[in-house]
């Protein structure tokens, strides 16, 4: 059985209307709804009473009266179907079609009765026994009632509706969100797969053609590359990663790649040491660093330097990725933004961080490319 901390609140017939609907449920925000709901019943019944009763009293000599009783009936409403459902753990929130109709029916007819006779005794002193005992006015207070039984019953299950649609809308968005990324790791794991066996392959290779010539090297070049698919297989089995974790993959990545290109590859990674624990999606820079590898430097001649950054600004982390490469081959121009890896992070950023992170592609004076991903500094881990 559900609890009472469980259950939706309850709805407010005001809530009817969507202007009403903008402030959260809370118990002063039902109750001031409350006396203004029974405000106007009370303001429309006295009007009615002026158009239908044989007499010479006015607007107002009837209003006050009517406000009168239709607050206490308000209040006791309010209170009565906030008790019910304690004493009740919440069935009458719970109950759906007839049930709740005759339970509304009932609770309503109670404190429209009661709410009529206190009103008059207290405004004219009317014995309210006596008064109820008046079988007209029996009849018009059960019509009152099942009026606004009714008329509740039509505002608990317009709010059920409502509920429902949101429990769908949210379900909507989780799952979106969630094909979204998945889509986008998806993709990732696709490049990846791309990617290393070309990698593996070269490097293997350069480590055999090594073995005889420099066997120094040949031992360098493999053990880095040994750090570097320790490092790569870790990522791939975690969620989320350090911003030290995937520098230090980076660095291993470079360093095997140093050995084969000499001269031609050179790097730096500065990392400040409060930065170093900053978590993000593993192998988030991975595709950005062998992007500056693959079309900045290997295309030019005498090589270049690769230069991972990162910095705090404000409430973002800025990572950047420069190279001193080709940059922008006018014979071979990149598409917009960065092309199809880029792309793909863009996708997998907004997966992971929604409109809170941003990929930035710059050009380099004199000569290279900038990749640069904003991060919010705030989130824990993607």
């Amino acid at each position: 059985m559900k609890n009472q901390e469980s259950m939706p609140p309850l709805a407010h017939p005001l809530e009817l209307i969507p202007l009403f609907r903008r402030w959260p449920a809370s118990a002063p925000r039902n109750l001031l709804y409350t006396l203004i709901w029974s405000s106007a019943i009370g303001a429309v019944l006295a009007a009615l009473q002026v158009l239908l009763a044989h007499d010479d009293a006015t607007y107002v000599q009837r209003l006050w009266p009517m406000l009168l009783m239709s607050n206490l009936i308000g209040v006791m409403v309010h209170a009565g179907s906030l008790l019910s459902n304690r004493l009740l753990h919440g069935w009458p929130r719970r109950a759906r079609g007839l049930p709740r109709i005759l339970f509304s029916m009932m609770l309503m007819g109670g404190c429209v009765l009661v709410g009529v006779g206190l009103g008059n005794m207290l405004w004219s002193g009317v014995d309210p026994l006596q008064l109820l005992s008046n079988r007209g006015v029996l009849a018009e207070c059960l019509i009152v009632a099942a009026g606004i039984a009714l008329l509740m019953y039509m505002v608990r299950s317009a709010a059920d509706r409502r509920a429902a649609r949101a429990v769908d809308e949210a379900r909507r968005k989780e799952f979106e969100a969630s094909t979204a990324r998945l889509l986008a790791e998806a993709r990732l794991r696709a490049l990846q797969a791309q990617i290393e066996p070309h990698f593996l392959y070269n490097t293997l290779a350069n480590v055999l053609g090594l073995i005889g010539p420099q066997p120094a090297q040949a031992q360098h070049m493999l053990e880095r590359f040994i750090d570097y698919l320790r490092a790569s297989l870790a990522a791939s089995r975690s969620d989320d990663s350090s911003l030290a974790s995937e520098a230090k993959m980076i660095a291993a990545y470079l360093d095997v790649l140093q050995v084969r290109m000499g001269d031609r590859l050179r790097y730096r990674i500065d990392v400040p040491y409060d930065l170093r624990q900053f978590r993000i999606a593993p192998m988030l820079l991975q595709p950005v660093v062998e992007n500056a590898i693959a079309h900045g430097l290997e295309p030019k001649v005498e090589g270049g330097e690769v230069v991972l950054t990162a910095r705090a600004d404000g409430g973002n982390v800025s990572i950047s990725v420069s190279d001193t490469g080709v940059g922008l081959n006018p014979a071979a121009p990149r598409k917009p933004g960065g092309g199809v890896g880029l792309s793909n992070l863009r996708e997998r950023l907004r997966s992971l961080y929604g409109a809170a992170a941003k990929v930035e592609l710059l050009e380099n004076q004199p000569c290279g490319m900038t990749v640069r991903l904003v991060l919010p500094l705030n989130a824990s881990q993607p």
